[in-house]
């Protein structure tokens, strides 16, 4: 299983059963929570073995003539998976500060002797991107990127939500469109290197079978201060058991974290 891998496939998974409840396409809040020089870091486990590092850090750029987000996410193997692997993923994305939508993305992929690289702009206003790879594609209204998913949900007001009420949306990665629905599961504590924090508990629609065994078995907490950190996503995965990104480090986030006595 590859760094990348736990990074994305609670997004790219189709979705194929959605229940009675509320389904939000959502907006998101006008107050951003992260700024320029946050960075964050994150290790990957399965099980007891320490796999690999992530790591997200946003600046402030121009981009035509405005001022946009750039976040770069690379996520790389460490110690014996290094050896076995030798992965050395980076995404990146230039993103709109108020609205959130993606100007442009780069994919830029290195797994052993397996090496990809793509570029892709948005246009917003005729709802296409064109990939440097396949040309251009028509696409859904507001789709996302990977990395700017990331940073979207950090903005949407959970608190607005019902306990298994569901969040919709569409990402472009690898040059296909992949809708995801997160169900909202209400708030839980998480115990975390820094103490214990107020989450909110997401849980990706999942498709049961392939790789999951439940539809519980893929989940995320968000802190609910105003940060909205991505504190941890755990993973049941058939044949493969637990894997978990969590937290380890964070620089310059917007607010204070909220911790739990």
């Amino acid at each position: 299983m590859k760094v990348y891998t736990t990074l994305l496939i609670f997004l790219w998974l189709k979705a194929f059963y959605i229940d009675a409840h509320n389904i939000f396409t959502p907006a998101i809040k006008p107050d951003t929570a992260f700024i320029p020089g946050e960075v964050l870091t994150y290790q990957i486990r399965y099980g007891f073995i320490v796999a690999g590092l992530t790591t997200f850090s946003l600046s402030e750029v121009p981009f035509g003539d405005k001022l946009v987000f750039h976040a770069r996410a690379i996520g790389e193997t460490t110690g014996l998976a290094s050896t076995i692997y030798g992965v050395r993923d980076i995404y990146e994305s230039w993103f709109d500060k108020e609205s959130n939508l993606p100007y442009k993305q780069i994919r830029n992929i290195k797994e052993g002797h397996d090496r990809r690289y793509n570029e892709v702009t948005y246009n917003h206003e005729d709802n296409t991107v064109n990939s440097q790879v396949s040309g251009i594609h028509q696409v859904p209204e507001k789709i996302l990127d990977l990395i700017s998913t990331f940073y979207f949900l950090r903005r949407f007001d959970f608190s607005k939500l019902n306990v298994g009420d569901v969040i919709f949306g569409n990402m472009y990665f690898a040059d296909e469109i992949f809708p995801f629905r997160l169900r909202y599961k209400g708030r839980e504590i998480i115990r975390s290197r820094f103490g214990k924090i107020s989450c909110f508990k997401v849980c990706p629609v999942v498709e049961v079978g392939r790789i999951f065994k439940t539809q519980d078995d893929l989940t995320m907490w968000f802190s609910t201060d105003h940060n909205q950190l991505p504190v941890l996503l755990k993973m049941e995965i058939i044949h493969v058991g637990s894997v978990l990104l969590k937290l380890i480090k964070y620089e310059n986030t917007a607010n204070q974290l909220g911790f739990q006595e």
